[in-house]
């Protein structure tokens, strides 16, 4: 008797097998396209991602991160080890050499600089004539995010506008741009934080090591765990307590709070999401904690 076939796929192979069409599409149709690589667990999903789409060629566009200078050195090292891992090329734009230009002009040097990135990877986008991005940006991040498209138009200015978005029918995709135009992708933009992390377990995929359980001197404030350091250290009345940590995303040093957590490997980061009611920008991020609005209007203006 034959032998019966298991036809069975999982949730993650369909969101495997959706990304990978995406990314495929994106290096059909564009000229040249990149591939946004910051080292955080989205980027990382995104490698594996193109791995399963191009290998065992070389990926047909390059991998770009946008250095905001103010960066965890874990996620630093993790993402040179990574690309060169690879073997891929890696270009590095920093929001310093944008502050240097005076195109990026902040108040202080403890400012935030995750809006100003908006600034730099539209120069660098200028800079190598990209006509693509590819980012791990997912709906579930948060409300100005849900209301983009799997391919998000962007103007010669970079501009984004949610009223004039092109409909996007089954999985018939609109890449067509005029010079200075080009499209944000965002091929696990249909996934979920848990769906990353069942995805990050099932592929048993390297992380920075602040993604999992670790000590950390943090202080209270505004109800998040704000890490203690030269950017971000207590305040008169803050009491630093050394807590075991994670973090659910990585950013700028100056915006990014870990979590309370004692999961120290993919199943537990599993188990803890699971049950969770807080999204992870709403739990971690203190420049975040703004309307939908002020988000809307940062992607406008070109953030990612």
């Amino acid at each position: 008797m034959p032998a019966i076939l298991n036809t069975t796929r999982s949730h993650l192979d369909w969101l495997e097998s959706e990304a990978i069409f995406i990314m495929r599409e994106v290096a059909a149709e564009c000229a040249r396209p990149v591939l946004l690589f910051s080292g955080g667990k989205d980027s990382c999903v995104l490698l594996r991602l193109a791995e399963k789409a191009f290998r065992p060629g070389k990926f047909p566009f390059p991998l770009m991160h946008i250095d905001t200078g103010h960066n965890f050195d874990e996620v630093i090292a993790f993402r040179d080890a990574r690309a060169a891992e690879l073997g891929e090329q890696l270009i590095v734009r920093s929001v310093e050499d944008s502050i240097a230009r005076g195109s990026v002009v902040l108040r202080k040097e403890t400012d935030s600089r995750n809006a100003a990135q908006a600034v730099t990877l539209l120069e660098a986008i200028e800079e190598f004539g990209f006509d693509a991005c590819i980012g791990g940006a997912r709906r579930d991040e948060e409300k100005a995010r849900a209301k983009e498209r799997i391919f998000s138009f962007r103007d010669e200015f970079g501009q984004w506008n949610p009223k004039a978005q092109r409909p996007e029918v089954w999985n018939l995709y609109n890449t067509r741009v005029h010079a200075g135009e080009n499209m944000r992708v965002f091929p696990i933009s249909n996934w979920t934080e848990l769906d990353v992390w069942q995805y990050i377990a099932r592929e048993n995929l390297a992380l920075p090591s602040i993604y999992y359980a670790h000590q950390r001197d943090v202080v209270r404030r505004k109800g998040l765990l704000v890490p203690v350091t030269p950017l971000t250290p207590p305040q008169d009345g803050e009491s630093i307590e050394n807590l075991t940590v994670r973090f659910r995303t990585v950013g700028d040093i100056s915006c990014t709070c870990p979590v309370a957590s004692e999961a120290a490997d993919p199943l537990a980061i599993i188990a803890e999401t699971a049950v969770t009611d807080i999204t992870e920008r709403g739990a971690t991020r203190m420049d975040d904690q703004t309307s939908e609005a002020s988000m809307e209007r940062r992607k406008k203006e070109g953030y990612f």
